[in-house]
């Protein structure tokens, strides 16, 4: 009987861990030519566009205030970052640019809906501002 008890708990403790793990996201690796790619966009420019794409393309997953938490959030599976975070903010304009263009999980590719990088060069221009 004691032999099916710790059965019993290492297979639930097997169990929980597995699904721990497999709920937290690779890292992203973003390729060099990105992470040192440069923003062709001024980020002095008026943010006005780039705040009206992101409220039509990425409002309703990360949310107004780019925490992640937009009204389609809890349907989703990975982690959707805090864009007014340190960890976020630190990250290149390339590489905010590749994960905006190439996508991953939940997070599509938007060579399609904004086929012109410098509409997503001023969305990324405007998640900047996040942090203030």
């Amino acid at each position: 009987m004691k032999t099916v008890k710790i059965l019993t708990i290492i297979g639930v403790v097997t169990f929980v861990l597995y699904s721990f793990t497999s709920l937290t996201q690779e890292e992203w690796k973003v390729p060099e030519k990105y992470e040192t790619m440069k923003n062709p966009v001024d980020a002095g420019t008026d943010t006005a566009i780039g705040k009206s794409l992101y409220n039509k393309h990425c409002k309703s997953c990360h949310g107004v205030e780019g925490y992640g938490d937009g009204p389609k959030a809890e349907d989703l599976d990975g982690e959707l970052g805090d864009f007014s975070s340190e960890e976020f903010q630190a990250q290149s304009d390339g590489a905010l640019f590749y994960k905006t263009t190439i996508g991953r999980d939940d997070m599509p590719e938007f060579t399609k809906k904004l086929p012109d990088d410098e509409d997503r060069w001023l969305i990324i221009n405007y998640m900047r501002t996040l942090a203030e």
